[in-house]
């Protein structure tokens, strides 16, 4: 492989990780509710249609918050990721996710599990040599209810287990950079 072919090569590789990252980024903004690293994901004006939102990524922010802020618990993982570079400065991505939310119910306390599965489709753009979402559509391919939820106050296998919380009271916070970029 030529100079050339290996620079390029390996900037493409650098872009891939850069969109990968940025990807993380998102599902670490979603479940700790952390707003900075939300807007640290979408360009300015970038169109996010999702499940019941359409709007930019901005008003998702706060659309989100409301939604996921009384949940206990959330957990968004991304598995398959195929980018098709379109160029030097977009890309087309399909990122398959499963997500789990634990959605409070009744006045007792107790919560019932909604897991879903599906794909962000994704147009990534690069300015000023940085990656975010340009434009997004999410695709819910399957979801799955149950009527209730484990406890951590049961202790379960006999643990005491301290839970996941949002920004800025989660343990990460403490034990990585802030600043997750």
């Amino acid at each position: 492989m030529g100079a050339y072919k290996c620079a390029a090569f390996l900037e493409e590789l650098a872009d891939r990780e850069a969109i990968r990252h940025c990807l993380a980024r998102y599902c670490r903004g979603i479940d700790r509710l952390d707003e900075d690293l939300l807007q640290s994901v979408y360009w300015d004006g970038a169109m996010d249609d999702h499940v019941n939102f359409v709007g930019t990524g901005q008003d998702f922010i706060p659309h989100v918050f409301g939604a996921l802020g009384p949940m206990r618990q959330t957990q968004h993982l991304i598995g398959n990721i195929l980018i098709d570079m379109d160029g030097k400065s977009a890309a087309h991505c399909e990122t398959y996710f499963q997500a789990f939310h634990s959605i409070p119910k009744g006045s007792d306390g107790g919560a019932q599990d909604l897991f879903v599965g599906g794909r962000y489709v994704d147009r990534f753009e690069k300015r000023d040599d940085e990656w975010r979402i340009a434009s997004r559509v999410v695709i819910i391919d399957w979801f799955r209810e149950y009527p209730d939820s484990g406890e951590f106050a049961d202790k379960p296998l006999g643990l005491d287990i301290r839970p996941g919380l949002r920004k800025p009271l989660d343990r990460s916070y403490s034990l990585m950079k802030n600043d997750v970029e």
